[in-house]
């Protein structure tokens, strides 16, 4: 039995507590600094951006989640640590170290996580101040999931229990991301916790598997960030018998829940977004020839255009799917726009455009396309594309 704790957060695993503080990294009285912690070491799998322009934070802790093991994660939002050299590096290794002398840590036990502004430099004596301020406990989660947001409306958060042979664990995650979302391994921040035993090669996998199947397939602007990691600590004070690959589907699975959730908010609030965009292609010929169309029309600032506008225009839709990479043969190809069958096998359907433009127009577009060539499935997710995005964007460093 699984089920959504109401409320829930990254804290709701048994053995982990936050805190957060206005820190002033950018602006004045608004959340930026967050630490979540694990009482006992925490066994660790973790994901990071391929961009070969690669924050600071997003190198050291990717160095020391070769450890296997780690207790704790501070976090900056306003300013990213990114291309900022050697001195950058050396600002996260001090972030780290002061974090763990406020906890009573190693510093090799501590991971790194910045968001916000490239170029700019971390404010070491207010992140060493803003670390004074912070009170852990139990019921800071939430305050965590603020605190890491950058342009997000929203904080992104979810926990959820699941029970196997008896034995109740539990997962809770904290993201965010709004801009700069075009993840290729794992994307912009999230942070998972849980109190289940785990084997570390199959959290790894697992991970790999839930990641590429939720956050890879989400899109707002088509940039991928140097900044994206997402993380996961187990610290198995649940004490359920060991997941493992032989018998860690129910575990995977509830995980995988998880990352949906925090995928689909994400794409949900993209800057500007007025709309959540999910892009269901079936039958393709293969998986990653439904993944790669998927993520294209979702990506496609031609339909993202079209879905603002309520445009029921569903040829960008093939066009996009045709200049995607993946196999196509366009006379077998159905479309629906929110359910309406709009094309079938290569040629339009008559359809009431008045009710699909009003279908359009509700805060959540689904677009299927059936490829009829074989078991190939795959669904992304985006937003639409608003004036707000050019004006977020416009005066995001003012």
């Amino acid at each position: 039995m699984t089920h959504i704790i109401q409320g829930g957060s990254i804290t709701s695993p048994r053995g982990f507590v936050a805190g957060a503080s206005a820190a002033g990294i950018k602006y004045e009285n608004r959340l930026d600094l967050a630490v979540v912690v694990s009482e006992q070491p925490a066994t660790t799998a973790g994901l990071f951006t391929r961009n070969t322009v690669r924050s600071a934070p997003v190198q050291l802790s990717e160095h020391r989640m070769t450890n296997g093991a780690a207790r704790a994660v501070v976090v900056n939002s306003g300013c990213a640590n990114a291309c900022t050299g050697q001195r950058g590096l050396r600002d996260a290794e001090s972030m780290a170290s002061l974090t763990a002398d406020r906890l009573g840590l190693s510093p090799e036990e501590v991971l790194v996580a910045s968001t916000g502004i490239i170029g700019t430099y971390v404010p070491l004596d207010r992140v060493m101040a803003g670390l004074q301020m912070i009170t852990l406990d139990v019921s800071q989660g939430h305050a965590f999931a603020r605190a890491i947001m950058t342009t997000d409306t929203s904080s992104k958060e979810i926990a959820m229990a699941s029970r196997y042979h008896g034995t109740i664990y539990t997962i809770g995650a904290a993201a965010k991301g709004s801009g700069m979302i075009h993840p290729n391994m794992g994307t912009m921040l999230c942070f998972i916790s849980t109190d289940a035993v785990v084997e570390p090669s199959f959290l790894r996998d697992a991970l790999k598997r839930c990641v590429d199947r939720t956050f890879n397939m989400v899109s707002i602007d088509g940039d991928t960030s140097p900044s994206d990691m997402v993380v996961v600590l187990a610290n198995g004070l649940a004490g359920n018998e060991r997941f493992d690959h032989t018998n860690g589907a129910v575990f995977e699975e509830t995980l995988g829940y998880v990352c949906e959730h925090q995928a689909r908010a994400i794409a949900a609030d993209g800057e500007g977004a007025s709309k959540l965009l999910e892009v269901a292609v079936t039958r393709a010929r293969t998986a990653e020839d439904a993944r790669t169309a998927a993520r294209t029309i979702a990506c496609s600032m031609l339909v993202k255009a079209a879905v603002h506008g309520a445009d029921p225009n569903w040829g960008r839709v093939a066009c996009a799917a045709g200049r995607s990479g993946a196999y196509i043969e366009p006379d077998t190809v159905s479309m629906t726009l929110c359910g309406v069958p709009v094309m079938s096998q290569g040629i339009p359907v008559p359809y009431d455009e008045a009710a699909v433009r009003t279908l359009l127009a509700t805060n959540h577009v689904t677009i299927g396309i059936d490829f009829a060539l074989g078991t190939g499935e795959a669904t992304a997710w985006g937003c639409d594309l608003t004036q707000d995005y050019v004006t977020i964007n416009a005066s995001y460093t003012t």
